[in-house]
């Protein structure tokens, strides 16, 4: 069973008193901060990024926590526990499998690539990847790219596959296993006409790119997007020198997890290592609205392609934050009350869940990550990043 790549998240939400209070909190120290130190906006970040991590630690005693924000260019990074037996906590050089925060990079590769031409985003499945779709029904070869990038291929979460080993759990997702299930899939509802979170169709999605561009698709990525923004620390292939500085996962039952390898199937999905100074330059690009280079690239990745209002099904989007619209991989969240317009994902991954979310016009983000697969953990930690991109960045 292929674990964790966001079809783990769930369990019980705050209540509303908790989250009440938690909000209450955390704007009676933003104000009392704010008014001490109004002309230091870089303390101010660090102040809350430090007390929201805080917080979520003690309250939900995972093994270890770590907390980013990026405000105006300025960083705060924020680390609690032990990222492993004996370790020092976490900090913004600790490694960290991101999980399905990886389709975002997926959905930047596929912006990329129609901003030079190389592909269309209404290009079917069954046009630039004939060999992985041949004998699919004409359903499957008619799924468009934009159908994948915004969970709307009416695909199943998960390939049916006998599990693979523990220490090597992916293994059973090949071409071939992809190949010949295709030959029988049908879509679950027309595409483009509900949205079911698929992990599938992300790994389509890179196939399909990978195929029309002749590059294998980790070459994609670091064409596109790591290479340029000088993200060294992300990758499917850590280093010995960068596992030294991984942060441990772990179960449900808080036992430590191994780490296992990717494979070279679950890239589009949801097998990217990063760090917290990774995340957050990639961040900055994405919150540099005004600059030149990219800018084509930056304005297809953040636009909406497809909003709720009519969609059936909607399914598996909702845990860190209503789902309104979706993007390339992004879930767009409405503004509310103080809260802005937000992009947001979410991961998980052998014992890790992450999210990040920023708020593009008022140029903030925020990033979080657990060691341990905690469901009321992993969906606190989602609003409480919300709820500090709110308190920091009022409309």
């Amino acid at each position: 069973m292929k674990l964790g790549i966001d079809g783990i998240r769930g369990g019980l939400a705050l209540t509303c008193i908790a989250r009440l209070l938690w909000s209450a909190c955390l704007m009676a120290c933003l104000f009392v901060l704010a008014s001490a130190r109004t002309a230091q906006a870089d303390a101010l970040l660090d102040e809350a990024v430090e007390f929201t991590g805080q917080v979520l630690f003690l309250e939900h005693k995972v093994p270890a926590l770590v907390i980013g924000a990026v405000r105006n260019g300025e960083t705060s990074i924020h680390g609690f526990g032990e990222r492993s037996k004996g370790a020092q906590a976490p900090d913004g050089d600790t490694l960290l499998r991101i999980g399905s925060i990886t389709k975002a990079f997926t959905g930047q590769v596929l912006a990329n690539l129609v901003a030079e031409n190389k592909v269309s985003f209404t290009d079917s499945l069954g046009k630039l990847a004939p060999d992985m779709a041949s004998g699919a029904n004409d359903a499957v070869q008619r799924i468009r790219l934009i159908d994948l990038a915004t969970q709307s291929g009416g695909l199943p979460r998960e390939l049916p596959r006998e599990p693979g080993p523990d220490n090597d759990p992916f293994a059973t997702i090949t071409l071939a296993a992809m190949a010949d299930w295709l030959k029988q899939a049908k879509p679950i509802y027309p595409p483009g006409t509900g949205v079911l979170y698929s992990n599938v169709g992300f790994d389509l999605l890179a196939i399909a790119m990978s195929s029309a561009a002749k590059t294998p698709y980790p070459q994609l990525l670091q064409q596109y997007v790591t290479g340029p923004l000088g993200m060294k620390d992300t990758t499917f292939e850590p280093s010995e020198a960068q596992k030294k500085r991984f942060m441990q996962g772990h179960g449900f039952d808080g036992k430590p997890l191994p780490d296992v390898p990717t494979g070279s199937i679950i890239v589009g999905a949801g097998g990217l290592y990063s760090t917290p100074n990774d995340l957050l330059r990639w961040m900055q690009w994405h919150l540099d609205l005004s600059a030149e280079k990219d800018a084509e690239v930056r304005l297809l990745d953040h636009a909406i392609y497809l909003v709720r209002d009519g969609l059936k099904p909607v399914y598996g989007m909702d845990e860190s934050g209503q789902m309104d619209a979706m993007g390339l991989a992004w879930v767009a969240m409405m503004p509310e009350g103080d809260r802005p317009f937000i992009l947001q994902k979410a991961g998980g991954l052998q014992g890790t869940f992450a999210y990040i979310a920023f708020a593009p016009r008022q140029n903030i983000a925020v990033f979080i990550a657990i060691n341990k697969f905690d469901f009321g953990a992993a969906m606190a930690m989602g609003h409480a990043a919300n709820e500090l991109i709110a308190n920091l960045a009022p409309r």
